[in-house]
């Protein structure tokens, strides 16, 4: 697959990391869209269609299990790639039994993350998700 045609959402409160995360993915060639709260999030997923979505867990307001939840209901085949930090395994755990695909800790090894999300897109693909 192209990494052209990988629409990546990333949700994170943290703007300085995401916007960095974002510059690297796209100089790796993905097509990235930013949404700095889990309620954005939501309405860019309700009104735009990706491929992928990587989603903070600790964020103010809607956490990142809650924002996991509905997009779950929004779109339940769309992988979904958790970073965590402070050490909280356990959430990261907890989300991927409401359907995320893997979680990644913070700080973030880029590598890791292009492995992961090359993964869960091969993943889809095979369940049928185009």
């Amino acid at each position: 697959m192209n990494n052209q045609h990988i629409n990546i959402l990333l949700i994170d409160d943290e703007i300085e990391f995401i916007s960095t995360l974002a510059e690297r993915l796209e100089i790796r060639g993905y097509t990235s869209k930013i949404a700095e709260d889990g309620e954005s999030g939501i309405r860019m997923l309700a009104n735009e269609s990706f491929d992928i979505a990587i989603l903070d867990l600790m964020m103010p307001g809607l956490n990142g299990l809650d924002t996991l939840r509905q997009i779950k209901t929004i779109d339940d085949t769309l992988p979904v790639i958790l970073l965590t930090g402070h050490g909280s395994t356990k959430d990261g755990m907890e989300g991927m039994r409401l359907g995320a695909f893997d979680f990644l800790m913070k700080p973030l090894d880029i590598n890791e993350l292009l492995q992961k999300i090359k993964l869960a897109l091969s993943e889809s693909q095979k369940g049928g998700h185009e």
